[in-house]
């Protein structure tokens, strides 16, 4: 890239302009600032300078943090650009990983036109303009050394499906290379026949000696923090506030720097950070892929009997702000999936939380959601009733023409009566213990077992019954006292 032209883009990116349509931009090279720049008075560059995770932003491979399965040598994206056969795919991992910092770095390395749309503001308008001008530039630089040109779209998991549907045909074609990025998991927010096109790798949280790294270059290579007097004593507290999120970290750097008086040395310490700073809002996105994470991780702790990983997750998503009655909902569903027979009580419980919380409120209505928790991951399992009402399913999906018995059917018709409707019906209670042998399932599905009672005290008293009424399809009753 020409000094001109350089110039010419960090103007435009620091007055937070665009290059060419107001709906999409044409990333050039990012530069930093130069030897003569940074000669100028340093308050008229913090007045136009972007801010640090900006100034930041890696230009190459080895300027990039983290991600080494990715990008380290022998991965995948580095044998990629080295070889410059570029295929679609999709960046998947939290906020503030590289998502975007690593597209443009990718398109810088391989001197590709790169196109830039965000989810949240374009259309199918947007896509569709971004594909013509695509179209076009291949055509001006035919025969020439340069690849399709690359179209990235951050939070691509909000583009709706037809959204998604314009991107299919220039994917199919090469017309662009996509590279997205997303926040959420790529199976559930991107449609199939997309997702088919692209591969999806996934970014990680950055480790500590990651941020460590970032922290030192910062301090050591930002034309504006070089020339402050700054001792980093403790680090912990930026650490954990970070949540291995590159960009929160040079963010939260920044605004501690900018609160302390700057006429003594700046020393940041856990104390310093913690006072400018205050509490670290909780990582919990209601929305995001931690919800799906966190709530898993809660309904296998309760399956898992383990009353204390369950309050640990269940705490998480109170802390994190969760609607406490989705809470509530997944507790239901608990009781009677894993608890079942074993416990049917867990049922009652979790329905009576369920309308508590709905009552009281919180901050109170912790407490039965917790007490409920408790009980749930404390109480012997069952899923038998889960088990069979599946194969019911299966079943059913499969023989939906199987006839229902006549002396089963009801005849309130004469008509019906006279084909035989009802004949032979034997009403239970009319015989000694209330029961009486007779085939409820249609001719084809005699013997069916779908219900399989699980060994425990309260399904031992149920499987008793069914084997002294039903000795040729559980056993005999003597058989009930072997569980």
């Amino acid at each position: 890239m020409s000094s001109q032209n350089a110039a010419e883009y960090t103007k435009n990116t620091y007055n937070k302009n665009v290059i060419g349509c107001n709906k999409f931009v044409l990333f050039a090279n990012f530069q930093h600032v130069t030897s003569v720049e940074q000669e100028q008075d340093i308050n008229l560059m913090t007045k136009v300078l972007p801010p640090l995770p900006e100034r930041m932003r890696p230009r190459n491979l080895d300027e990039y943090v983290g991600q080494k399965h990715l990008v380290g040598e022998g991965s995948v994206l580095r044998n990629m650009l080295s070889s410059g056969n570029l295929t679609s795919f999709i960046l998947w991992g939290p906020p503030g990983v590289g998502k975007t910092t690593l597209a443009r770095i990718i398109a810088l390395s391989l001197d590709r036109e790169f196109y830039q749309l965000s989810a949240i503001s374009s259309g199918v308008k947007e896509v569709r303009e971004v594909i013509d001008k695509a179209r076009a530039d291949r055509r001006s630089v035919f025969g020439s050394d340069k690849g399709s040109p690359i179209l990235f779209i951050d939070e691509i998991h909000r583009f709706s499906k037809a959204q998604q549907d314009a991107l299919l045909g220039a994917v199919e074609d090469g017309t662009v290379i996509l590279i997205g990025a997303t926040t959420e998991n790529p199976s559930f927010e991107v449609i199939n026949p997309l997702l088919s096109r692209c591969q999806v790798y996934v970014l990680k949280s950055l480790e500590v000696e990651d941020l460590q790294l970032l922290l030192d270059r910062a301090l050591t290579t930002d034309p504006v923090l070089k020339t402050l007097d700054i001792k980093l004593e403790e680090t912990q507290a930026l650490m954990r506030m970070s949540g291995g999120d590159a960009r929160k970290l040079l963010n939260l750097l920044e605004i501690v720097i900018d609160t302390l008086p700057k006429d003594k040395p700046i020393v940041i310490d856990n104390q310093v950070v913690t006072k400018c700073l205050h509490e670290n809002a909780a990582r919990y996105d209601k929305g995001g892929e931690m919800h799906y994470d966190i709530i898993s991780a809660f309904i296998k702790s309760v399956r898992g009997s383990d009353p204390n990983a369950a309050i640990y997750y269940m705490a998480r998503m109170i802390d994190g702000g969760e609607d406490p009655l989705f809470i509530a909902r997944r507790l239901c569903i608990l009781a009677a999936e894993d608890i079942g027979l074993a416990n049917p009580n867990a049922l009652l419980l979790a329905n009576a939380c369920f309308q508590t919380v709905q009552s009281i409120g919180m901050p109170e209505g912790r407490i039965p959601l917790a007490e409920t928790a408790i009980y749930l991951a404390s109480s012997p399992k069952s899923n038998s009733a889960y088990m069979a009402i599946a194969k019911g399913l299966e079943l059913a999906k499969d023989t939906q023409a199987a006839a229902v018995p006549l002396y089963l059917r009801n005849a309130p018709t004469a008509l019906m009566q006279e084909l035989g409707y009802s004949d032979g019906y034997k009403y239970a209670h009319d015989y000694p213990g209330h029961f009486t042998d007779l085939e409820f399932m249609p001719d084809q599905l005699k013997g069916t077992v779908l219900y399989e009672p699980a060994p425990n005290k309260h399904e031992n008293a149920l499987s008793a019954y069914l084997k002294s009424c039903w000795p040729k399809y559980y056993g005999t009753a003597d058989d009930s006292q072997k569980g």
